[in-house]
């Protein structure tokens, strides 16, 4: 696999593009974090809430636990006392589930603005330098001297638009059988250049 072109101009392109990508998948990803904070700060009252509802209810069951030891009126009075932390126990739950929900709605929020756009992008960027890598490496397998010219000349009879070939030689297939080496090499030169690679030198 080649990541990046032979020649200067494209490679550069490349090396920015990707450069480009990676600050805009932080960039995202930063965004994502700042919202899931920000959100997550609406879970502190309920968390409170529950914390203090939580105490009291601890504060009326030692308060209740002590008066029904009293003799005598200690059933009568520890009643009321366990039935308010009773009530702090519900609200304590209460505080709780809302600490979870926001914690819940604060991860999903962060994820989906971080990947969202992440994911639009990705979509069309990675598929084209996954196939420039690709097909660069394949190429670069095939090609490592003037010899080996004549297959990327096929394909570029094969690939490039008529006009394009219209350029090189008013018979380009018949060049390319006949095995002119100028025409052969020149139309060679556009198929390595659209996967971003050097024509090999000529062998002496």
């Amino acid at each position: 696999m080649k990541l990046y072109a032979d020649t200067p101009a494209r490679r550069t392109r490349q090396l920015l593009t990707d450069l480009l990508f990676l600050l805009w998948l932080v960039g995202w990803v930063w965004i994502g974090s700042t919202v899931h904070d920000g959100t997550m700060a609406l879970a502190a009252p309920g968390r409170q809430a529950a914390e203090s509802a939580a105490s009291m209810a601890s504060g009326l069951r030692d308060a209740g636990a002590r008066l029904d030891d009293v003799p005598l009126i200690g059933d009568g009075i520890a009643a009321p006392f366990d039935q308010a932390s009773g009530a702090s126990d519900d609200l304590a739950a209460a505080g709780l589930a809302e600490v979870r929900a926001v914690e819940k709605l604060a991860l999903w929020l962060g994820v989906s603005i971080a990947l969202i756009p992440i994911l639009v992008v990705g979509a069309f960027y990675l598929p084209r330098r996954w196939r420039f890598a690709r097909d660069a490496g394949a190429g670069a397998r095939f090609i490592d001297a003037s010899e080996d010219l004549d297959l990327f000349a096929l394909r570029a009879l094969a690939n490039q638009p008529m006009h394009v070939l219209g350029r090189i030689s008013d018979d380009p297939a018949g060049a390319w059988r006949r095995g002119e080496q100028g025409v052969v090499r020149a139309l060679a030169e556009l198929e390595l250049r659209d996967v971003g690679l050097r024509v090999p030198p000529i062998s002496a």
